[in-house]
């Protein structure tokens, strides 16, 4: 054994006695000549002394070490003089008075400060160089606290009676809301498995098996533009539950979660959850996953818009809406601008923007667009008062909330609103089952082509589509979706009806669904369940902006690793093999 304790173990109980430690050198310094050295591994650090007086050969080869060596030391655990004792570290009261040390391996100079909480670097240098990015302590607890949620989220789920399914990485191409990775049959040339976006159907086809209860933490692959908070591999829990309704899966979630911030962070979530159907949500916030840490609701003043031009500027398929929102104090100019700005991301509609002067006056450029005692009855909606902004979006229904959504989270930035300390989760119910494809107006799914529709409702599915309400529904968490989920379609007949809805043609459902409906006319059980992302949860719990902070090896923006350099041609040999020929073949593929 190379030693005998990690770097983060010892303390007042050691005292005395002989320790042998592994690890980095973090830190060293010399004072008056006696030096002092901190070791790190991912346990801790332990400061370590050095002195000339006692072996000037030791002190000398301790001296030569540099930064990220690796090395073995052996000494005896001593109390340090009580003015330099740490109380914010387990091994803050104690050092180990070196006695033997033995290089374990050299370093060459790092390309960034490993002892750095935060890196001022370029995140594709950290990307580039990520072995020696997870030395570092922050990023240890990262992946620590990955590893308890993992942990209590099995042990939650085991003890109610789940039970933990491999579903396959290579199936059929089905499609489920973005693009396939595809991956090409050395054996059946010219076919294709694909990577799963989702273990969707697979679990589904469990419960029709009689498995009642399956998780999975589950790996995922997704061929679409990144974000932040996206990555073309990911992980999510899987869960899924016979006999089981929205309840079921409120519960069990709620639970699941509790547990995983507990053992993770040491955080007791309060449960149940708030619930807002998606039009409240989104006639309230503008957002299907709203931050409700601070105030700042709409009014909903598609009345006084109902004989404007404005509401025919949104969508010609869609309905109308307008939307107020009333900034207390209002806004300099220079913060109108900035919240301008942010939303003109989201193209048309734009915001107007009014102020509430003395004796309760409307002011604006826009109210020359407006019939008299439109100001009057916008303040009444509003409550606005003397020196209060408002902002008003009006257009499609969805468009005009998300862009005045977009205006709510830049007013609070602006304005330093303070939020409310903690995690505030939220469940959002009732999506439509349906969106509109804003090219052609026709239906796509809004969650995936499996969720039920309300029963109520499937009698509108082929005559008016849109007004048909799901039985999905997502958790979200500070203005972050965690994951979504919904009761299933689980009767044939119905599912064909909804694939038929979605555009499908009788042929393209038996050629990419048949096997699964097939399945479903064998009597599989009512069903529900959902999928939240494992590397969003822990980056809420951590605090991180991104979750490439919480995976161990994470791809770019671009999706590609600088550390190894993927993705990379291949040799023509193996496209041989499998009876590929690339087309208009670049630099790169030669």
């Amino acid at each position: 054994m190379l030693r005998t304790h990690t770097c983060g173990e010892l303390n007042e109980r050691n005292v005395g006695a002989e320790a042998t430690l592994c690890g980095w050198v973090w830190k060293s310094r010399d004072l008056g000549g006696v030096l002092f050295v901190d070791l790190r591994d991912r346990y801790g650090f332990t400061q370590l002394v050095v002195d000339p007086a006692v072996d000037k050969e030791l002190h000398e080869a301790a001296s030569k070490l540099k930064g990220e060596d690796v090395v073995r030391v052996a000494g005896e655990v001593r109390l340090r003089p009580e003015e330099q004792r740490r109380d914010d570290v387990p091994t803050g009261a104690v050092e180990l008075h070196v006695r033997k040390l033995e290089v374990l391996a050299r370093a060459k100079t790092p390309p960034f400060n490993l002892a750095e909480e935060e890196l001022e670097v370029h995140e594709d240098l950290r990307l580039e160089y990520r072995y020696l990015d997870l030395r570092r302590p922050h990023m240890q607890r990262n992946l620590a606290v990955r590893h308890r949620a993992v942990k209590a989220i099995r042990e939650y789920l085991s003890a109610r009676g789940f039970v933990e399914i491999e579903t396959p990485n290579l199936m059929r191409s089905t499609p489920e809301g973005a693009r396939d990775y595809l991956v090409p049959s050395r054996l059946h040339r010219g076919r294709f498995y694909a990577l799963p976006q989702s273990p969707q159907m697979y679990k589904q086809l469990l419960m029709a098996a009689g498995v009642d209860r399956y998780f999975q933490i589950a790996r995922c692959f997704r061929d679409e533009d990144q974000r932040a908070d996206r990555q073309p591999e990911f992980t999510q829990l899987d869960l899924e539950m016979s006999f089981a309704e929205e309840e079921d899966v409120f519960d069990v979630t709620e639970g699941v979660f509790a547990a995983s911030f507990r053992e993770g962070i040491g955080v007791e979530l309060e449960v149940p959850w708030p619930r807002l159907t998606w039009r409240e949500a989104m006639s309230r916030y503008g957002r299907d996953k709203p931050d409700t840490r601070f105030g700042l609701e709409f009014a909903d003043v598609t009345e006084l818009f109902k004989n404007s031009k404005f509401l025919e500027r949104g969508h010609k398929y869609a309905e109308g809406a307008a939307f107020a929102l009333k900034v207390p104090g209002g806004l300099t100019r220079k913060q109108l601008g900035d919240v301008e700005q942010a939303v003109t991301a989201e193209k048309f509609p734009g915001v107007m923007s009014f102020t509430v002067g003395g004796n309760g006056e409307i002011k604006g450029p826009a109210l020359k667009h407006f019939p008299g005692g439109f100001g009057k009855q916008l303040l009444k909606y509003t409550k606005g008062e003397e020196g209060d902004g408002i902002l008003v979006c009006a257009g499609e229904f969805g468009h005009a909330a998300n862009v005045l959504g977009t205006a709510r989270l830049k007013v609070a930035d602006v304005l330093d609103i303070k939020k409310e300390k903690g995690f505030n989760f939220l469940w959002v119910t009732d999506f439509p089952l349906f969106e509109r494809d804003p090219a052609t107006g026709e239906p796509v799914p809004s969650h995936h082509p499996f969720t039920s529709p309300r029963l109520e409702d499937a009698d509108k599915l082929e005559a008016a589509p849109f007004d048909v309400t799901s039985r999905a529904y997502d958790v979200t968490v500070n203005g972050v979706e965690l994951g979504s989920g919904s009761v299933r379609i689980h009767d044939a007949a119905l599912q064909r009806r909804v694939f038929k809805a979605f555009g499908y043609s009788d042929e393209e459902i038996e050629a990419r669904f048949g096997f699964f409906l097939r399945a479903l006319e064998y009597g599989t059980p009512p069903h529900a369940g959902i999928a939240p992302g494992l590397d969003r949860w822990v980056m809420v719990m951590r605090g991180e902006r991104s979750i490439r902070d919480v995976i161990a090896f994470p791809k770019t923006l671009r999706a590609s690793s600088p550390m190894d350099g993927s993705p990379a041609p291949v040799a023509r040999e193996q496209l041989d093999e499998l009876g590929l020929t690339l087309k208009d073949e670049g630099p790169e593929g030669k």
